[in-house]
């Protein structure tokens, strides 16, 4: 098999470089960030790593086009991806919980969803929420359903480390461009890259969603979603394995502020108390610290090709064979909740291009 380069730590680097591996690839992480505990983590310094902050959960979007059926697809793939690591590996991170939706204006494709519906695109234990389970009367709709989170920190490190023991070499080192990848003299030779990067090395289509959460004590027995008649969002996420619960958030493209707003956090925390009053029966919420991320969104959707590059157009290679990039980037806040399914279609890629050379 292949010596293969990942560039990017985030979960879909360490998910892809995971699966190459499985198929048994040599495969060598570079990136400039490792998955680090949050006590110790510099908030600013990372503040471009987006899976260290990420609310790392799974929230089903309904799909209304064949853009949003292929990453429906996507998130399938991942949803059984974690009920199988969690039974094989318990301390991942992983924890199954119910996923609560609240829309004051829902769209036709949510007031038109059924059981049967619901069924059909893989939703388990789905219910269709009465009024009466609403927290207020600007609520229209609602619904519940089975789903999954993570502590980002502890699956991470999870996916890292496994993928160390299965002989996984990780280097940590910034690249100017992605042809410099293909002259490390640690991987020589090296053919494949896979380009998971996150923001995609200068593509003028991607931007950054600025989003702001913030950590609270309080524990959280599910998942919670609202959105609000003026597009504006109200969600915990909860982070087991003693990682507290996200509150969030707000979504701002092409917003680079990196200091996090008192006001923002203010107002975060009385509307998500608001909608979900039993995270505050034991007492007010207890924040633990404000979290500023940038997601590396992408006009035109998630770029997930293969490109290939002429050895002339990659200055100091010894031989005049062609690369190949796998490019797998740009999704936005969607990264844990497709990362299994883009990590699958990135193998597909990789077993294409293997196999045309044979």
């Amino acid at each position: 098999m292949s010596d293969i380069i990942v560039i990017g730590a985030g979960v879909i680097g360490l998910s892809a470089a995971l699966r190459l591996q499985q198929a048994g690839h040599s495969v060598t992480i570079i990136a400039k960030d490792f998955p680090t505990p949050f006590e110790a983590a510099d908030k600013r310094a990372l503040i471009n790593y987006t899976s260290q902050w990420g609310g790392a959960h799974n929230r089903w979007v309904l799909p209304t086009n064949p853009a949003e059926q292929r990453e429906h697809e996507f998130s399938l793939t991942t949803y059984r991806h974690m009920e199988a690591t969690l039974r094989e590996f318990p301390e991942a991170g992983i924890t199954f919980m119910k996923g609560i939706e609240y829309f004051e204006n829902p769209p036709p494709v949510h007031r038109d969803l059924t059981v049967e519906k619901a069924l059909q695109l893989g939703l388990e234990e789905f219910k269709l929420l009465e009024k009466k389970d609403f927290p207020d009367d600007k609520v229209a709709w609602g619904c519940e359903y089975k789903t999954w989170c993570v502590n980002p920190m502890v699956y991470c490190s999870f996916l890292l480390r496994h993928f160390h023991i299965l002989g996984g070499k990780a280097m940590a080192m910034e690249l100017r461009n992605l042809n410099e990848a293909f002259l490390v003299k640690a991987v020589p030779g090296v053919k494949l890259v896979v380009n998971c990067s996150g923001q995609g090395f200068n593509d003028p289509a991607v931007f950054p969603t600025r989003g702001q959460t913030c950590l609270v004590a309080n524990p959280c027995p599910a998942t919670v979603t609202r959105q609000n008649a003026d597009g504006s969002w109200s969600f915990c996420v909860p982070r087991n394995f003693h990682g507290g619960t996200i509150i969030g958030g707000t979504k701002e493209p092409d917003n680079w502020d990196p200091e996090p707003s008192p006001e923002t956090r203010a107002r975060l925390l009385s509307a998500f108390a608001a909608t979900y009053p039993p995270i505050v029966a034991d007492g007010p919420l207890q924040p633990l610290g404000d979290i500023v991320g940038r997601r590396p969104t992408r006009r035109g959707g998630i770029r997930l090709e293969r490109e290939e590059i002429a050895a002339d157009e990659i200055k100091g290679l010894q031989d005049n064979e062609a690369r190949s990039i796998v490019h797998a980037y740009g999704l936005g806040g969607r990264g844990f909740e497709l990362s299994w399914g883009v990590a699958e279609e990135v193998f597909e890629l990789v077993k294409q291009r293997v196999s045309s050379r044979l």
